[in-house]
């Protein structure tokens, strides 16, 4: 996507990240009444910044999207996913699962997600593949790999 960037998050943007992520969140009806009720499960730990664990897709110097990939214990975990919701559907969070695929693999590892069931067809056109499923405080969830 021509004017799309992807770089290291800035310790600086997290409010506007938490709240980008609250908009594209609150946008999915199955999520809102659970994060109307809990809005503090809508966090992006500084320590994430801090260690390099967050990227970010500007578009036309505007931040359009972020990703967490967490690696530990030799797995890296897409822990989040955000895009403005205007802009989904654009190739923005494709282009973030590509930086994270590629940082993961730079350290030798898989990419995994714990995925709502709704975003499978999303994550399957991104190349992963559905291992099975579990439970989250936001109800069942698949497990998938790339």
């Amino acid at each position: 996507m021509e004017g799309l960037r992807i770089r290291p998050a800035l310790a600086q943007e997290r409010l506007e990240l938490e709240e980008l992520q609250r908009r594209a969140s609150l946008a999915l009806e199955e999520y809102r009444e659970q994060l109307e009720a809990y809005p503090g499960a809508i966090e992006l730990p500084a320590e994430q910044l801090e260690h390099g664990q967050v990227i970010v897709a500007e578009l036309n110097d505007r931040i359009a999207g972020f990703a967490v990939v967490l690696a530990d214990n030799g797995k890296a975990e897409l822990d989040g996913l955000f895009v403005e919701p205007e802009l989904w559907r654009k190739g923005i969070g494709a282009a973030l699962i590509e930086a994270a695929t590629h940082e993961a693999r730079r350290s030798g590892l898989s990419l995994t997600v714990v995925a709502n069931p709704s975003a499978r067809e999303f994550y399957e056109r991104c190349g992963f593949t559905a291992e099975g499923t579990t439970e989250t405080r936001f109800g069942p969830a698949l497990t998938m790999s790339r």
